[in-house]
């Protein structure tokens, strides 16, 4: 199997370097680009396993680059991390909620980003999110007017194609093959989302909240996805 190819977003070219170096020492293939237009034909170009984006750049902005790799039939569902500058919630709510699989804030670790990749990576060519109980994933699950299918990371409601980003495929099919069960914040995210140590349960409220908008019929009076107050979330 080839190597991972990262493409690597960012209008600093010592944060480039530094995830090159060290992508590249730990056998990934790494693109690099500092303009958010030029990245968008790397895209569709060297269509790359994972895109590690810059929240602010100049010309056109993360979120921006984002948009466009979310509304992209073909490229719509590479997982991308965001880097941002700033850590106040409202930069770190938008990029979830437009879809980004994981958010970290500059200055970072270079040992955590490289956890965030790989977690990221061990999700995205696969969904290995059972609780362990040696079970068999089930290729398709279908629930009422809800089908997931595993192998295609298809979900169709009724008789639409529903687009969800890796993450949110992740949460919908974990809840869904564990139907009943309640499951509190920080399992969820653990089972589905970014590395376990990041802190970061509450992304799973945004998560849901996007869930909800696309699944259910009333997202304000779900009947799948619900909250059991004090504890987590369940598909009911």
């Amino acid at each position: 199997m080839g190597k991972k190819k990262i493409l690597a977003i960012d209008d600093e070219k010592n944060v480039l370097d530094l995830i090159e170096h060290y992508m590249t020492e730990d056998g990934y293939e790494v693109v690099q680009t500092n303009k958010g237009r030029r990245a968008l034909e790397i895209i569709k170009e060297e269509n790359p396993d994972l895109v590690i984006l810059d929240y602010r750049m100049p010309e056109m902005d993360g979120i921006e680059v984002l948009k466009e790799i979310r509304s992209d039939k073909e490229c719509g569902r590479i997982p991308v991390i965001m880097l941002a500058s700033v850590s106040d919630e409202y930069s770190k709510v938008t990029g979830l909620e437009l879809g980004a699989d994981d958010y970290l804030t500059k200055p970072f670790g270079v040992h955590e980003l490289m956890a965030r990749v790989k977690a990221v990576l061990r999700r995205s060519g696969r969904v290995d999110l059972l609780i362990e109980n040696g079970e068999e994933e089930a290729e398709k699950i279908k629930i009422d007017r809800i089908t997931i299918d595993r192998m295609t990371r298809e979900v169709i409601v009724g008789d639409k194609v529903v687009e969800l980003s890796m993450m949110e495929f992740n949460l919908l099919y974990f809840l869904a093959k564990n139907r009943g069960r309640v499951f509190s914040r920080e399992i969820l995210l653990s089972k589905t989302g970014a590395h376990e140590g990041s802190g970061k349960a509450r992304s799973i409220d945004v998560h849901m909240r996007k869930l909800r908008q696309k699944i259910e019929e009333d997202d304000t009076n779900p009947v799948y996805l619900k909250t059991v107050r004090g504890v987590g979330y369940k598909f009911a």
